[in-house]
């Protein structure tokens, strides 16, 4: 007859000892990682922009950082999805081709406030303007902070080609001539402006 308490390598003995337990739980779960995410490396639906989708100006550039900044993803996200209610609202469902060049993207779940993923040319530059600076002046109910100072302050201009240079090592496509046009474009642009491009950007992809 077999020892029951002998102290091999056995189902108790992992359920016993703390130290083992969580090696092999780290171990299948990076395995399981892998197999879930790598795939998604190769699938051209998730690596390559989808038609229509380009990397963004140097001005909607300063208003996304602006964007993220402000901590405006905390209560927006960019992320429709594939049901039928989301997309009545909002719109066509969101893909990853529209995100290729987001780094990092503004994809998420959380929504204080509507989802952003195609508001662009839905609203005009002034309404985002008056809406940026008060919300309660366009949307009364609205619980929204407001950004005063976005009027105020400018965009820094000389900050733009280094942060368009990291950028195209990761991938995005930015020429050394928009790279060396990134200060020009942006000097003297409020921030306000900044945001407002970002925002109209957003979408005009897939209709």
């Amino acid at each position: 007859m077999s020892d029951n308490n002998s102290k091999g390598f056995s189902h108790a003995s992992v359920e016993t000892n703390n130290f083992l337990m969580i090696v092999l739980i780290l171990i299948a779960v990076a395995f399981g990682g892998l197999v879930e995410i790598v795939p998604l490396f190769f699938q051209k639906s998730t690596t390559e922009p989808v038609t229509g989708v380009k990397p963004l100006t140097a001005l909607q550039l300063a208003g996304r950082d602006i964007y993220v900044r402000e901590g405006c993803y905390n209560c927006h996200s960019q992320m429709i999805r594939p049901f039928r209610a989301e997309t009545l609202r909002y719109g066509h469902y969101s893909v990853a081709g529209e995100s290729v060049y987001d780094h990092p993207f503004q994809w998420g779940s959380k929504r204080t406030g509507p989802d952003l993923a195609r508001v662009g040319g839905k609203y005009s530059d002034e309404w985002h303007r008056v809406h940026l600076n008060n919300p309660r002046d366009v949307v009364p109910e609205s619980n929204m902070p407001e950004y005063p100072w976005l009027l105020k302050n400018t965009v820094d201009a000389a900050a733009m080609p280094a942060h368009m240079k990291a950028l195209r090592t990761v991938g995005v496509p930015y020429t050394d001539e928009e790279i060396a046009k990134a200060s020009e474009d942006v000097t003297g642009k409020t921030e306000m402006e900044a945001v407002i491009a970002f925002l109209q950007s957003l979408g005009l992809a897939l209709k």
